[in-house]
């Protein structure tokens, strides 16, 4: 569907909030939901919805990054009130459930999907308590309506305030809490490691850069599809691999978290590396942004 870009607002050093609108309704969607944002350029990315799901206008916010390979420096540079975007359906990955008591931890960007949360908490009156850290406070976005909600708001910016005291904050397990955090891998894993006595299922968790080795001998795949032949290199994703050769392939988050990308493997072994899929039992697809290849030629369908 298409959105047009109704509001842009900088909302922290290198973050820019946009305001999306349709002339037909909206979808519904619930906090922790995300969608594909395709770019005029071609691309397409991922993004948190971090606005209020009972209004007919949506809210992303996107963080440029030093490295981008043409979207965020795209939203930051082109993406002006007016602009017309195509989206998908919202998604999610990372929803909120029910629960007597919320802890949020974010970092970074990572407060966007936590923003809805804490309000559908509030409307719920349900108590909850946020610890948002980032490397100062001008680069943590939304940090005045943030502020605004009282002292259950803890902001530890880097550069004065240091790390977020994950063990100190997780420490005691208790019973009916749920355990919201997004953020960077080291913010993810110091809260994985502080929720291993907590109950099962208490602790939910969404990266937005997935901690993910690139490392691995090289392999060919072969496209049953095109008939393609492609040679990965160490360090080097199959996806990228696949787009320097001319395959086209969907991809958005290239983090291995956001499914957009699964492609049936034919023939060979995946060696999975992603935070999508449920590795529990085996699967027949694989995330080509992070995987790679436990023999040395897979066969994909594409």
């Amino acid at each position: 569907m298409n959105v047009t870009i109704t509001a842009r607002t900088t909302v922290a050093t290198g973050v820019v909030a946009l305001t999306l609108k349709s002339a037909d309704d909206l979808p519904p969607w619930r906090p922790g939901a995300h969608v594909d944002v395709t770019l005029p350029n071609g691309l397409t990315r991922q993004y948190s919805l971090c606005g209020d799901p009972a209004d007919q206008e949506w809210r992303i916010a996107v963080l440029l990054e030093p490295s981008s390979r043409g979207g965020s420096s795209w939203i930051h540079s082109e993406a002006l009130e007016g602009t017309t975007l195509t989206v998908s359906e919202p998604r999610n990955l990372f929803d909120l459930v029910a629960a007597e008591r919320y802890v949020f931890v974010a970092g970074g960007v990572g407060i966007t999907p936590i923003l809805p949360m804490i309000a559908e908490a509030e409307r719920s009156s349900i108590p909850w308590t946020l610890w948002y850290g980032g490397r100062s406070r001008s680069t943590m976005a939304f940090t005045d309506d943030l502020e605004a909600l009282g002292d259950r708001v803890h902001l530890v910016p880097g550069d004065t305030g240091g790390r977020i005291p994950v063990a100190e904050v997780l420490g005691t397990p208790e019973a009916g809490t749920a355990v919201y955090c997004c953020g960077p891998a080291p913010m993810v894993e110091a809260v994985e490691d502080a929720c291993r006595a907590w109950e099962p299922g208490a602790l939910h968790v969404e990266r937005f850069v997935a901690d993910t080795p690139r490392d691995g001998d090289a392999f060919e795949v072969h496209c049953a599809v095109s008939g393609v032949d492609v040679r990965v290199e160490e360090g080097v994703s199959v996806l990228d691999a696949l787009l320097e050769a001319g395959v086209e392939a969907d991809y958005s988050c290239t983090q291995g978290f956001c499914g957009t990308c699964e492609t049936r493997v034919v023939e060979g072994v995946p060696d999975h590396r992603d935070d999508y899929l449920d590795h529990s039992a085996p699967v027949d697809t694989m995330m080509i942004c992070v995987s790679r290849s436990r023999c040395g030629r897979l066969v994909l369908d594409l």
